[in-house]
């Protein structure tokens, strides 16, 4: 038997999904039209969790982002590290960057 990592949930579609934090966000949902509606000009590689955290903070674009800097971005809940070099790389071909 397949033991799960977290609590069950159900989102209002009837997605059901293991959480193990109190992120209530259904990854079905998210990952279709959810992210293709709120991407905006963030890469395509940058992780759900990590768009989210974004979202969440109200940086809906690069040069919102560019505002920031790379500790302040690191800090937000569902950023991760390796989301950093994607983030530079979009930043950069707008001719932008993070705060130093």
């Amino acid at each position: 038997m397949r033991q799960s990592k977290g609590n069950l949930k159900v989102c209002s579609r009837g997605h059901k999904f293991y959480k193990s934090s109190d992120c209530p966000v259904c990854p079905v949902c998210w990952s279709g039209y959810y992210r293709q509606k709120n991407q905006g000009d963030f890469p395509d590689k940058l992780s759900a969790p990590a768009l989210r955290a974004l979202l969440n903070a109200k940086i809906f674009n690069l040069k919102q982002l560019s505002k920031y800097r790379e500790e302040e971005i690191l800090a937000f809940h569902g950023m991760g590290p390796s989301s950093l070099p994607i983030l530079k790389k979009a930043l950069a071909e707008k001719g932008l960057s993070f705060q130093h």
